[in-house]
């Protein structure tokens, strides 16, 4: 039963940090990390991403524009550009690794320690690509959050509010970091793989005959 249920959790792990990759590579680029309602005329939703800013209308659609200077962002887009963009390749380099280190992959029986330590490094390149997701989306959130509440800003003043890549962000590196925790606590286990019972079964059998050949007058 436990020899069946570490590839499920394996597998089960891969599968989750995939999401969680593809969601991370979502909200990099999606133009919904701000909105922006303006009571002057509610057709049109402003929104801000770490690219571009966009306007939707009721009537025309989206129409979108990119930023025109990486120095003139503020701190904390710049900022959520450069983690994106490495929890995407730590996100990457993470499936790569932990995919070679799968049990039910044929490749490498032989080599159940090595395989072991791919899937360690994928698993903390996992739990490395979560965390760098969760800090920009949680960072650029508090920004909102206290530019929404600062008394300085005079009523009339629009306020931006919470875009939905924010929270797709969020689910990202949960999925990230639970995945990683998956495979993980796969190479805690003591079972033997299938795999090695085999071969040592047939590495004591090889020694027996040899013997008996031995032996034969």
């Amino acid at each position: 039963m436990a020899l069946v249920y570490q590839p499920v959790m394996q597998l089960s792990g891969i599968l989750v940090s995939l999401l969680g990759w593809v969601l991370s590579c979502l909200t990099t680029y999606l133009p919904q990390w701000k909105n922006l309602n303006l009571e002057l005329n509610e057709l049109e939703i402003w929104t801000m991403g770490l690219w571009q800013a966009c306007v939707v209308q009721e009537e025309g659609g989206m129409q979108c524009k990119d930023f025109d200077s990486f120095l003139a962002l503020p701190p904390e887009l710049r900022i959520s550009r450069i983690l994106m963009f490495f929890s995407n390749g730590s996100g990457l380099l993470g499936l790569l690794l932990s995919g070679f280190g799968l049990d039910c992959l044929k490749i490498g029986e032989r080599q159940q320690e090595q395989k072991k330590r791919l899937l360690l490094f994928g698993g903390m390149l996992f739990w490395i690509s979560g965390i760098t997701a969760i800090v920009p989306v949680s960072w650029v959130a508090h920004s909102t959050v206290q530019e929404f509440w600062d008394e300085n800003i005079p009523d009339i003043v629009p306020r931006w509010d919470f875009g939905e890549a924010l929270f797709v962000g969020w689910l990202a590196g949960f999925c990230l970091i639970l995945g990683g925790s998956l495979l993980n606590c796969t190479i805690c286990s003591t079972d033997v793989h299938p795999s090695s019972v085999h071969y040592a079964v047939a590495e004591q059998q090889d020694q027996c005959q040899c013997l008996e050949t031995e032996t034969r007058p």
